[in-house]
């Protein structure tokens, strides 16, 4: 028979043990995606603000560049990872902002594609255009934005 003391130990054990795992399992993995653009435009690197400001609507260019127009990507684990890391909004409170901007006038819907690969398409093909793609999509034609 165990004694007050080890019954206790092992409930501790076992609520420490519960907790690392929730811990463990309740990690979301790096975000695998790539923000990409046009070779016309001139930055080679981006603030997350900066991103951030692009893709809400607040700004129509980066720091020190020409204007960019960002292209969405229609749903999927990589639009959800770009909008958390990078916008900080869900996908319904993306496009609640951006519908705000387009019903009182200050803003245009920004394009949006089914896959990768229309992404990497458009952006390829459209000055100025910035977009993002899940980091092991092939990318030809376009550049490669570092995020700091």
């Amino acid at each position: 028979m165990k004694t007050i003391g080890e019954t206790l130990m092992s409930f501790r054990f076992s609520l420490l043990s519960l907790a690392m795992a929730g811990a463990l399992f309740g990690l979301k993995a790096p975000a695998q995606v790539l923000v990409i653009a046009n070779p016309s435009v001139i930055a080679v690197d981006v603030s997350k603000s900066d991103l951030r400001d692009v893709f809400t609507g607040a700004s129509s260019s980066f720091k020190g560049a020409a204007q960019v127009t960002p292209v969405l990507l229609k749903q999927g684990a990589v639009n959800e990872d770009f909008l958390d890391l990078y916008v900080g909004k869900s996908d319904s409170a993306f496009r609640a902002t951006w519908r705000s901007l387009l019903f009182s006038g200050q803003g245009v819907l920004p394009k949006t594609l089914g896959s990768d690969a229309a992404v990497v398409e458009y952006v390829s093909h459209t000055p100025g255009a910035i977009g993002y793609i899940a980091k092991n999509s092939p990318h030809e034609g376009v550049k490669t934005l570092i995020v700091r």
